[in-house]
């Protein structure tokens, strides 16, 4: 079995580096070791360069900066599978690859306390201005006593109630703070959250997580309508995805001073980046998408491949596979 690695120096040190040892010592049922190839070049590779790289690849294992475009599995006949080793798919043409017998599968949902606690880091520091103070010293200036304001006794609005949602209510209400739920697929939230319709908790909420997933129905979710409605001078935090807010809308909002604050790890800029326009604003602390970069995340969130590899060696179709039942590649390679 030959396996293509697509992760660029930095993301493989980075995310997987102590997982490629562990990759590299599966063998096959015969004891032959597999074939294990990284990315050639210091950077991402286009779809036309991965197609010339992972040329006779059985299994691509993808960084979630590198997209399954139509065109690669159309050109690879020999790959077998497709791996992100993340959970977002959303870059993934699983149309595409199931028309061509290509399996698709994902990382496990390891990210989760390691968003939520960047996402609790990000409020900390808009609420109490740390990072700009750390820039002063550094800088050789005396800064100067920014006022704060204390999260505890705060109301805390959550939109989209899932795995990072429902982590993240628990630790602000862990700090004292009221934490209100709106997601229309939920109807229990326990004791550490109470759930409220969406105008009650924009207009209630000091914070507000946009936590939706990413769809065309909530692409631009928080524009200027939805800025109007929260308490002026609340503070918007966004780990989650930049197609959630409108840019042009959010940069209104801070200059106007509807926004307080605004902390962002994720935008529209490359590998999900938070947009220099906002990034660089003054009421603006940012995160280079860094919600699940911990060595705990990265380490799972690698050896998922190296598992769902493992299990394709011993014919068996790995966990979190989303379209096993036409991955007749994958099957076929079964049966020889």
């Amino acid at each position: 079995m030959r396996v293509f690695v697509t992760h660029n120096p930095e993301d493989l040190a980075a995310y997987y580096g102590r997982a490629l040892p562990e990759l590299r010592l599966l063998t096959e049922p015969d004891g032959a070791p597999i074939n294990v190839v990284l990315n050639p070049l210091d950077r991402d590779l286009t779809t036309p360069e991965l197609i010339e790289a992972a040329s006779g690849c059985d299994v691509i294992v993808a960084h979630r900066s590198t997209p399954g475009e139509p065109e690669l599995f159309a050109a690879l006949p020999c790959l077998l599978a497709f791996l992100r080793c993340a959970v977002d798919i959303s870059t993934v043409d699983v149309d595409t690859a199931s028309a061509a017998g290509v399996l698709v599968a994902r990382a496990d949902k390891s990210f989760v306390p390691s968003t939520a606690e960047l996402a609790l880091g990000l409020l900390l520091d808009c609420a109490r201005t740390i990072s700009a103070s750390t820039i002063d010293y550094r800088d050789g200036r005396q800064p100067p006593q920014r006022p704060g304001w204390q999260l505890a006794g705060q109301t805390a609005g959550i939109l989209g109630y899932g795995a990072i949602g429902s982590y993240l209510a628990g630790l602000l209400a862990g700090i004292g703070m009221r934490v209100l739920v709106h997601d229309p697929f939920v109807t229990d939230v326990g004791d550490t959250a109470k759930l409220a319709e969406r105008n009650q908790l924009l207009t209630e909420a000091d914070v507000v997580f946009p936590l939706a997933q990413a769809t065309p129905e909530t692409e631009n979710m928080v524009n200027a309508d939805f800025l109007a409605q929260m308490k002026p001078g609340a503070t918007l935090i966004n780990v989650s995805r930049g197609e959630l807010l409108d840019d042009d809308a959010v940069f209104a909002a801070l200059e106007s001073g509807q926004l307080r604050a605004l902390g962002l790890d994720v935008g529209r800029a490359a590998d999900q980046r938070p947009a220099p326009l906002l990034a660089a604003h003054q009421r603006c602390v940012a995160t280079p998408h860094l919600g699940g970069l911990t060595p705990q995340n990265a380490d799972a969130q690698a050896m998922s491949s190296v598992e769902q590899i493992s299990s394709m060696i011993a014919r068996e179709v790995p966990a979190r596979s989303v379209n096993a039942d036409t991955a007749v590649r994958l099957h076929g390679h079964f049966k020889k």
